[in-house]
């Protein structure tokens, strides 16, 4: 909690309080009140109890812990790809995903306001580096200095904590309300069309034969094949002949040697269906290593 910037405390604070009087109501996320995730936890279930985290292991562990029921966590953006270190601490985590949100992104350039109203000239924008990569155009066309800082509002606290009129942060329009920073200028990220997913987490897995009975699934695992020529090759074969959709495909290295390549997939189907049976089988006897993280309802149809 005290890791905040001193204008996020007291609402960090009221919101713990909150969740720790119903834990199974409570969302996890990563970030200060009024951070992307808090928007994602509020449009996954509206209902909910948001309890912010300061990183997102805290995010996890207050799962893990049963301080919270559930974790939404994003791990890619439309523009900016991969959310950094997310493949390791998913596998790591042994939580199981459950859902799946895709969060329209839109970022506000906001900044101190003089006793006039005025603000700038700015010369540093603090904020996620998934935000800052995803207004790097903007940001440099009017020669502002990204600086990262853990999360989009918690950076817009921080500008307010300092105190600086020269500097202003990224974060979305909430934040400005919540923090007393003036709008400059909105939807400066860079693409129209800036999507964030997340991922819901879990202490129990679903059941795909009683809880995903209905509707398109996803399922996503990781891997590591045998250290044997064509050895991914022969893995992905299973999905192919069996007609099983990936629509996911990444890869990480695990550990210093780079020899060890884990692979991070998502597939459309779950566990039960037929074809995913012979598929995962199939990559089984390729790999080293193989986990489910999961089965969950599909939330966007992919083409």
């Amino acid at each position: 909690m005290h890791s905040f910037p001193q204008p996020a405390l007291a609402l960090v604070a009221e919101m713990e309080q909150a969740a720790a009087a119903d834990p199974s109501r409570a969302v996890s996320f990563q970030g200060a009140p009024g951070c992307n995730g808090h928007r994602a936890a509020m449009e996954y279930a509206p209902d909910c109890l948001p309890l912010p985290c300061f990183s997102f292991e805290d995010a996890l562990d207050a799962v893990k812990e049963g301080r919270a029921a559930k974790a939404i966590i994003p791990i890619e953006n439309s523009q900016h790809g991969r959310v950094a270190d997310i493949h390791f601490l998913l596998p790591e985590s042994g939580l199981y995903i459950i859902g799946e949100h895709f969060l329209r992104i839109s970022h506000a350039l906001m900044g101190l306001a003089r006793a006039d109203g005025s603000t700038g000239p700015f010369s540093a924008a603090y904020s996620h580096p998934q935000a800052l990569g995803q207004s790097r155009h903007y940001l440099r066309e009017r020669g502002i200095v990204p600086m990262a800082y853990a999360d989009t509002a918690g950076a817009a606290a921080f500008v307010k904590e300092q105190g600086d009129p020269a500097a202003c942060a990224i974060a979305p329009r909430i934040a400005a309300e919540l923090y007393g920073l003036k709008i400059v200028e909105e939807e400066v990220e860079d693409a129209a069309d800036n999507t964030t997913r997340f991922v819901v987490l879990a202490n129990m897995p679903l059941d795909p034969a009683t809880d995903l009975a209905e509707g398109p699934a996803m399922t996503t695992l990781v891997f590591e094949v045998r250290n044997v020529p064509a050895a991914l090759y022969k893995a992905m074969g299973g999905f192919a002949t069996n007609g099983v959709n990936m629509t996911k495909l990444e890869s990480y290295q695990k550990g210093a040697s780079f020899a060890a390549t884990m692979f991070f997939a998502d597939i459309i189907g779950k566990p039960g269906d037929p074809a995913v049976d012979l598929a995962l089988e199939e990559v089984a006897f390729h790999c080293k290593h193989l986990r489910l993280l999961g089965s969950y309802p599909q939330a966007r149809a992919r083409g």
